[in-house]
């Protein structure tokens, strides 16, 4: 157990680092009730992606979902900041506002048009995935025959790399991933996947992914669904495990945190469709366990208790992927 002196510098260190959470929320609608980033500020964290869509819905929910949160945002500017540079992270950070911008899982929503990459990005969508869970026009899913990256996939990464929206490979397919890895001019990320060696699990990534999404100049951000985790579930010691191994492969300064936390657990479960979520994956699909955005704290003193640097911790808690964003995003 920690004495009142490390806690103390745990929280001092917390408070004056950079916290950034990649991606949060789940099936996302119109009202959902984003009073609940409320839970990410008083946690301290600074950033926030917020998931507008994933490949299960229709195309034109992503829209509806931007305009409504969009809404919401700029209604309650004295707590949040709806950003499009670093520049203005830093001033939300500084006027002790949660700062926040959008993701979208799967390549479904453009609709097999690369040309809404730009719209997306507009819209305040700085983070995309090629798909989710299942093959789809721009390439393959983690628990899906996976195809490869297509054609398609490929024209959207270019223009993703023009106009500086980050590449994410989380719930894709290994072979499609790869092959983005080769596609991409820019560092990729995995912003919420665990380490397969640890769990196996297909929504997990292998040694062979991590090294080479390092190998771009990009990073992995580990998750805290204890289904990810292995034995013993969401618990801020099962995912220093997952940090520490991604720390010995690739180095802490290519390693980050994403709960990927659900504003609706509340009787949370994934019965919404077999294809999506396989049954051999999922045997209980009401027991997939999350690490609520509270955990924050908490992980940053663990970090320090694992032996790690103030400058290693400021890094993993989201220098890392402000570097990332920094280097890509685009004032377009």
């Amino acid at each position: 157990m920690s004495d009142g002196t490390d806690t103390d510098h745990a929280r001092a260190l917390h408070d004056e680092a950079l916290v950034w959470d990649s991606h949060a929320g789940f099936e996302p609608e119109p009202d959902a009730d984003l009073g609940q980033l409320e839970r990410w500020r008083a946690s301290g964290v600074n950033f926030l992606s917020i998931n507008v869509s994933y490949d299960r819905r229709p195309w034109q929910s992503a829209y509806r979902a931007l305009s409504a949160y969009r809404t919401w945002l700029f209604a309650h500017g004295d707590d949040y900041a709806l950003i499009s540079t670093i520049d203005e992270l830093s001033a939300a950070k500084a006027d002790g506002k949660l700062a926040c911008a959008f993701d979208i899982e799967g390549m479904t929503a453009l609709d097999g048009d690369a040309g809404m990459v730009e719209v997306f990005y507009r819209l305040g969508v700085r983070q995309m995935l090629i798909a989710y869970n299942l093959n789809n026009a721009a390439g393959g899913g983690c628990h899906d025959d996976d195809s490869g990256l297509t054609a398609f996939g490929r024209e959207v990464i270019a223009e993703m790399n023009r106009v500086g929206m980050v590449l994410d490979l989380s719930h894709t397919g290994a072979r499609t991933t790869l092959d983005a890895m080769a596609a991409s001019s820019a560092p990729v990320i995995f912003s919420h996947s665990n380490a397969r060696k640890l769990c196996d699990h297909e929504r997990n990534i292998t040694d062979e992914q991590i090294v080479a999404c390092a190998a771009t100049g990009g990073m992995v951000g580990v998750t805290g669904i204890g289904l990810f985790l292995g034995p013993g579930g969401a618990t801020v010691d099962n995912l220093m495990l997952h940090i520490d191994h991604m720390c010995d492969l690739i180095g802490p300064a290519q390693v980050g945190i994403s709960l990927d936390y659900s504003f609706n657990t509340e009787g949370f479960d994934l019965d919404l469709g077999e294809a999506f979520w396989p049954a051999r994956q999922y045997a209980d699909k009401s027991n997939i366990g999350f690490m609520a955005p509270e955990s924050y704290p908490q992980i940053t003193e663990a970090l320090l208790a694992r032996g790690h640097s103030d400058g290693e911790v400021r890094g993993i808690l989201g220098g890392n992927f402000l570097r990332i964003a920094g280097s890509l995003w685009s004032s377009l």
